[in-house]
C-alpha cells in the first residue's frame, strides 16, 4: 500500500477550516460559562480589582451592595451571549457549514467581525482589560485561520449577497411566519446591542441603572476614577455579545431548513442569551419593567418564533410519515 501524503503539518492542522472554527465555538462558550460561574462567587476578576484599588467586598462598603450587583449583573448577561454564541458556531461549523453553505461562512464573518471589532469600544471609555486584550490576541487567529480555510469548501465565489439572499423554497403558514418573528427578533437584539455599546462608551448608565444602585454618576465615580470605565467595559462587552447574537439569529432563521438540530440550536441560544439576563435581574432584584420591557418584548418575539417553527417542522415530518405509509 503507497502513502503519498503531500500535506504539510500546518495544512494538515489546519484542515478544511470547520475544527478552528468550532474551536472558537467551544472557546467562546467556555468563556461564558466562566463569565457566568465567576459573578456567582462574588469577586472580581484580579486586573478589575487592581485597576479599582480594591475586590468586590470593598467596593460594597465604599459604595452598596447594589453597585456591586450592577457589576455583576452586566458580566451575567454578556456570559449568556458568549454561550449562545458558541453554540451557534458549533452549529454552523458542524451541519450547514460541511454542506458547503455559503451563508453559513458568512453567518461566521458578519458577526465574527461584530464581536471582535467590539474589544475596541475601549478606546471610548478608556479601560483595556488585560484579559480580554489575551483572549482576543488568542482565539483571533484560529478564527481567522478557520475562516480562510474553510472558504475552499464553499462551491463558487464568496458574495456579501449570499449573507441575505436565501435560496429555500417559499414556505407558507407556520414555517414562514416562525422565520418573519425570528427575524423581527433578531432585528431588535441587533438595535438592542448597537445601543448597550454606545451607552457604555458614552453615558454608560440609563436613568434605570442610577435609580437602583441608588447613587448618582458622580458618586460612583468619586469612588474610584477607574470604576466607571470598568462598568463602561462590561456594559459594551454585552452590547458587542448581544450585536453579535442578533446578526446570527437574522442569517441564520432567513437561510437554514427546518431541522431538528436548527430548533435544537435555537432554543440553546434562546435559553442562554435571555435566561442569563433576565434571571440575573431577578436574582439581583433589578425589575424596573421600563428597563426590562425590550428584553421581554423580544423573549415573546422569540418563543413565538420557535413554536411556529416547531409546528411547522412537526407537520412536515407528519406528511412525511404519511407519504411513506402510503407508498
Amino acid at each position: 500500500m503507497s502513502f503519498d501524503d503531500r500535506r504539510s503539518l500546518f495544512q494538515a492542522l489546519l484542515g478544511d477550516g470547520r475544527p478552528l472554527l468550532a474551536l472558537t465555538g467551544i472557546a467562546l462558550f467556555a468563556s461564558g460559562g466562566f463569565a457566568i460561574l465567576q459573578s456567582l462567587t462574588g469577586h472580581l476578576l484580579p486586573h478589575d480589582s487592581h485597576a479599582l484599588g480594591m475586590d468586590a467586598g470593598g467596593l460594597t462598603r465604599a459604595a452598596n451592595a447594589q453597585l456591586t450587583l450592577f457589576m455583576f449583573h452586566d458580566r451575567v448577561a454578556f456570559g449568556g451571549t458568549l454561550l449562545a454564541i458558541g453554540a451557534a458556531y458549533w452549529w454552523l461549523s458542524e451541519f450547514p457549514l460541511r454542506a458547503g453553505q455559503a451563508w453559513a461562512w458568512w453567518a461566521f464573518a458578519v458577526s465574527g467581525f461584530t464581536g471582535f471589532a467590539s474589544f475596541l469600544a475601549y478606546l471610548g471609555y478608556g479601560y483595556l482589560d488585560t484579559w480580554h486584550a489575551v483572549a482576543t490576541l488568542i482565539l483571533l487567529p484560529i478564527f481567522l485561520a478557520g475562516l480562510w480555510r474553510s472558504r475552499r469548501s464553499i462551491p463558487g465565489r464568496l458574495r456579501i449577497r449570499q449573507s441575505w439572499r436565501t435560496e429555500l423554497p417559499a414556505e407558507a403558514g407556520a414555517a414562514r411566519h416562525g422565520r418573519h418573528v425570528f427575524e423581527a427578533c433578531g432585528l431588535g437584539l441587533v438595535l438592542a446591542g448597537a445601543t448597550i455599546v454606545g451607552v457604555g462608551m458614552t453615558t454608560v448608565f440609563v436613568p434605570q441603572d442610577l435609580a437602583f444602585i441608588a447613587m448618582t454618576r458622580k458618586q460612583i465615580g468619586a469612588i474610584s476614577p477607574m470604576l466607571i470605565p470598568v462598568i463602561a467595559h462590561d456594559r459594551a462587552g454585552f452590547g458587542g455579545g448581544l450585536l453579535s447574537c442578533g446578526l446570527l439569529i437574522l442569517i441564520i432563521t432567513r437561510h437554514a431548513p427546518l431541522t431538528r438540530s436548527f430548533l435544537e440550536v435555537m432554543a440553546l441560544m434562546g435559553l442562554f442569551g435571555f435566561g442569563a439576563a433576565l434571571g440575573v435581574h431577578g436574582a439581583i432584584g433589578y425589575l424596573d419593567f421600563t428597563h426590562l420591557a425590550p428584553a421581554y418584548a423580544g423573549l415573546l418575539l422569540f418563543l413565538a418564533g420557535w413554536a411556529l417553527c416547531v409546528r411547522a417542522y412537526r407537520r412536515a415530518a407528519k406528511g412525511q410519515s404519511g407519504a411513506a405509509a402510503g407508498a
